[in-house]
C-alpha cells in the first residue's frame, strides 16, 4: 500500500489515498492525456542535511535525548549512506519510544522542529527544481523514507501538494501503537507507495522525474523516465556514472 496526502486538507492528515483528479484536457483522438511528475526525495536532496540527527539534537535541546542518543543517530546515518543498515530493524526500535504518545502532540513537536533545525537547511536549487516543474504543470511529489510528520512541514513550506511517506500505526484513541504500517517507504516499498500515487493521480512512474541522493532508492531510480542523482552517496554516484543518470549537487 502506498498513501498520498493532499498537503491543502487542514488538519492532521490519514492513511488515505484521494481519488485521481483531472489533470489536463483529453486529446482530439480521445485518450486521456497523462500528466508527467516530478518526484524528489527528502534527506540530502531537498534538504542538505539528513533529518534524523536533526531531529535527536532538537530532542536534547528539549531534554528528550542525550549525547550518546545522538551518536547512535549519527552511526545509524553512517551505515545508511553505505548501503548496509537494516532500517526496517532500526525504525522498529526507534518507534517503540512514540508508544501512546498522541498524534497531535508529534505533528505540532514536528512543526516546531522544522522551524528551528530544518527549514534553514532547504537546498536554494531544490526549491528552485520544484519552481520549475511546477511552472511547467508537472504533479510534484515529495517521496521520501521519512514519516508524515517530519516531512509534512517541508511539503507545506515549498508548497507540493503530494507528500508519500512512511506510515504510523495509529490506534482508535490517536494515539501511536509503536509500530510503522508495511510497507515502509524505503527501496521496493518506495516503489510500492510511489505507485500508488501514481495510479491515484493518473500519471505513469515510467514517465516521471526522480531526484534523491541514496543508492538505497536504485529501484525506484531504475523505473522513471529521468532518473537524477543529487548530491549522490558513493556507491550510487558510481551506478550513475556507469548509467548515466544526470548527477546535480543541490
Amino acid at each position: 500500500m502506498s498513501t498520498s496526502f493532499n498537503e491543502t486538507a487542514p488538519g492532521p492528515a490519514r492513511s488515505a489515498v484521494p481519488p485521481a483528479q483531472q489533470d489536463g484536457a483529453a486529446p482530439r483522438d480521445g485518450r486521456a492525456a497523462r500528466r508527467r511528475a516530478a518526484l524528489f526525495d527528502m534527506d540530502r536532496t531537498l534538504l542538505r542535511k539528513e533529518t534524523a540527527s536533526l531531529y535527536v539534537k532538537y530532542q536534547r535541546q528539549i531534554g528528550e535525548a542525550t549525547a550518546r542518543d545522538l551518536l547512535r543517530t549519527l552511526y545509524w546515518v553512517g551505515l545508511y549512506t553505505l548501503g548496509i543498515l537494516d532500517a526496517e530493524k532500526v525504525v522498529e526500535r526507534a518507534l517503540i519510544a512514540l508508544r501512546g504518545v498522541p498524534e497531535t502532540v508529534l505533528a505540532a513537536r514536528c512543526d516546531d522542529w522544522f522551524r528551528l533545525h530544518v527549514e534553514p537547511h532547504i537546498a536554494d536549487a531544490g526549491r528552485e527544481a520544484v519552481r520549475r516543474h511546477q511552472a511547467a504543470g508537472d504533479l510534484c511529489a515529495i517521496v521520501t523514507g521519512a514519516s508524515l510528520y517530519a516531512s509534512r512541514p517541508l511539503a507545506r513550506r515549498l508548497r507540493i501538494e503530494h507528500l508519500v511517506a512512511s506510515e504510523l500505526e495509529i490506534d482508535e484513541r490517536g494515539h501511536f501503537t509503536g509500530r510503522a504500517a508495511p510497507p515502509l517507504c524505503l527501496g521496493e516499498g518506495k516503489v510500492a507507495r510511489a505507485g500508488a500515487l501514481a495510479e491515484a493521480q493518473g500519471f505513469r512512474l515510467e514517465d516521471a522525474t526522480f531526484y534523491t541522493d541514496s543508492i538505497s532508492d536504485l529501484p525506484l531510480l531504475e523505473l522513471v523516465a529521468e532518473p537524477v542523482a543529487v548530491n549522490p552517496d558513493p556507491r550510487l554516484r558510481r551506478v550513475a556514472e556507469r548509467r548515466g543518470y544526470r548527477i546535480e549537487r543541490w
